[in-house]
């Protein structure tokens, strides 16, 4: 005999989403609301899937009762999620400008880009320095130590050398 109800199954779903009061999964997220060793308040971890280490920890607000923290929802999680993603974000400006370098130098009345990107391997680090015209063609690239300091002076001096290696 068939029937055309629905079937319902009652197992929990392994990959739903965890929320609640101390610990919040969702949008490639977790926040853990844990005790700050620092004082007697709360802090909230909010680590980003895969990745070990949290992304931002930050103060966490005191429940009512001034001893517990006040239960995560979805209107903080999300705040959080956006407030982690933008850490993020700045941490990654932060080290493409540390390893990405620019100057613009004009040598014989012509204005040449010269670029220093440096590659931090944990075994063999280096950087690579390179020069482009006016049309942004490449004109030369050569591997320096990672300790390469850019400067118009060095640029103009590596250009004038006929980019031989500094």
């Amino acid at each position: 005999m068939s029937t055309d109800a629905p079937e319902f199954d009652d197992t929990p779903d392994d990959d739903a989403p965890v929320q609640e009061p101390r610990l919040w999964q969702g949008n490639g997220w977790t926040a853990r609301v844990i005790k700050n060793e620092e004082d007697e308040g709360w802090a909230v971890a909010m680590i980003k899937d895969g990745e070990p280490e949290p992304a931002l920890v930050g103060p966490w607000t005191m429940g009512r009762d001034k001893k517990n923290p006040k239960p995560l929802d979805v209107n903080a999680f999300n705040t959080l999620v956006k407030t982690a993603n933008e850490v993020l974000r700045r941490h990654e400006q932060q080290l493409h400008a540390q390893l990405h370098k620019s100057v613009f130098v004009t040598v014989e009345a012509t204005q040449y880009k010269v670029n220093l990107d440096i590659v931090p391997d944990e075994d063999d680090p280096y950087a690579m320095l390179s020069a482009f015209d006016g049309y942004g063609e490449e004109l030369a690239k050569v591997r320096v130590a990672p300790t390469f300091k850019l400067s118009t002076s060095s640029a103009t001096s590596w250009i004038e050398n006929d980019y031989r290696r500094p």
